[in-house]
């Protein structure tokens, strides 16, 4: 028999009873719609939490802290940071140093600026996502004496000139309109100078500063590109050192010339955990979002299994059905198996064609339950982000907000998973009823009625 003429005979077979046909189909419509629905949900969840722990920071970066120093530990120099770099799948390392506004100031004029100065590697600051909104980042090889604003740092710079209401701030008016800071970032100059004792009567010359950028605002990122202005490192520290020496402020003999932080940006989530056990080998302490992530991830994977627990239930369900309808069409058509044994019909023809029918069943239930699941989770997206859309939920809103954010998520993998998954159980439901079906005697079928 060929399997044209088997697959017309099942279809035919299953056409003839289309009440008990249907109501097999439902069943496994509604376990399909079951588990597609309930797993969609963990990973529209599990997104929503990856959205925001990203918004939080960036999951492949790891921050070194350096706080508790002793004479014995390691100094957290260029050295170390070049042996960081070293580390597998390591894309960029930049120290973070703090340089204290108390001790340079930076100038326009007559206004002065107040907010803070990190000393960074600028050529890194691609590699770990900062982004210009004004401007453009440092090319690679600019000078020592490029600087970079943060996107309110225009807003720090105060009148030096006045005592009171020497400050603007970025504050919209009631027609919404944001007020010109004192300075431009792109077309004034810059220049940065030595804080002196009061009683000093040494002269520095200042250092003419380039700003080449505004940074975009990201919360999320160390140190966060607001209020702040970003200076090469190594002029950071050459300013520092000035500093001290015109203050006569003698270095620490207990503390090891290193920068108190660095970040470490790494290629993929997935290669954190090892590149941040290799650095705490160094005897650094470490942070990153990974043991904020590995935690969440873990409780998603078991909110994930519960739900699709819960819906395989039904589709337990609809399998005992498939096994019922088929049992009832074998003793329904007893004699139409002994006819076709006596015709010469081989066994595993006969054993194939049941199987068919129980897999169409599975098929047909799998394909119309993943359409209603599609529609279902269209229907709860579209409420969810109207509630978002009105503040209804600060999860959402923190995910990513409004219609942007989804709880119901039907990725290609799992619709087409759910269909397999469903036509598995209507052939493994029908592999009993088809092998009793190919043990009933010739005789004994026909003589039935």
């Amino acid at each position: 028999m060929k399997w044209k003429d088997m697959l017309s005979m099942a279809l035919g077979n299953l056409f003839k009873r289309k009440v008990r046909t249907l109501l097999t189909v439902m069943g496994v419509v509604i376990g399909t719609c079951a588990i597609v629905v309930m797993m969609s949900f963990g990973i529209g969840i599990k997104q929503s939490m990856e959205t925001m722990m990203q918004n939080m920071g960036d999951l492949t970066v790891i921050t070194i802290n350096n706080e508790s120093q002793t004479p014995d530990s390691a100094a957290l120099d260029d050295k170390t940071l070049e042996q960081v770099k070293a580390i597998k799948d390591v894309v960029a390392v930049t120290p973070v140093f703090y340089l204290d506004p108390s001790a340079v100031t930076i100038k326009s004029r007559k206004y002065s600026y107040q907010g803070m100065i990190y000393g960074v590697s600028m050529s890194a600051l691609k590699e770990f996502g900062y982004q210009a909104e004004t401007g453009t980042l440092p090319a690679e090889g600019a000078p020592e004496t490029t600087i970079l604003f943060g996107k309110d740092a225009e807003y720090d710079f105060i009148d030096s000139q006045k005592s009171s209401n020497n400050m603007i701030f970025p504050q919209a008016d009631k027609n919404g309109k944001m007020p010109d800071p004192y300075v431009s970032a792109l077309t004034d100059k810059f220049q940065a100078e030595i804080n002196l004792p009061e009683d000093s009567t040494a002269k520095t010359k200042p250092i003419k500063l380039q700003c080449v950028g505004t940074l975009v605002e990201d919360w999320g990122k160390n140190p966060s590109p607001s209020h702040s202005v970003f200076m090469d490192v190594t002029l950071a520290k050459q300013l520092r050192d000035k500093y001290n020496k015109l203050n006569n402020i003698k270095k620490d003999p207990n503390k090891k010339d290193g920068y108190d932080s660095a970040s470490v940006k790494v290629a993929s989530v997935e290669a954190v955990p090892d590149a941040e056990k290799a650095i705490q080998d160094m005897g650094f302490s470490t942070y990153s979002m990974e043991s904020v992530r590995k935690p969440l991830e873990e409780q998603m994977r078991t909110i994930q299994m519960i739900l699709g627990g819960l819906g395989a239930i039904s589709l337990l369900v609809a399998a005992l059905g498939i096994t019922n309808t088929m049992i009832m069409s074998i003793y329904e058509r007893t004699r139409e198996i002994g006819i076709m044994k006596v015709l010469g019909c081989v066994v595993r023809n006969i054993r194939t064609m049941f199987l068919v029918e129980a897999g169409a069943i599975g098929f047909m239930g799998g394909a119309i339950g993943i359409a209603q699941s599609y529609a279902i989770s269209f229907l709860i997206n579209t409420l969810y982000a109207a509630q978002n859309a009105g503040g209804g939920d600060a999860m959402g809103a923190a995910a990513g907000g409004g219609a942007a954010a989804q709880i119901s998520i039907i990725p290609v993998w799992l619709a087409l998973g759910a269909l397999v998954f469903s036509t598995m159980v209507g052939l493994v439901s029908g592999f009993h009823p088809a092998n009793r079906a190919v043990k009933i005697s010739a005789l004994t079928a026909i003589k039935q009625e």
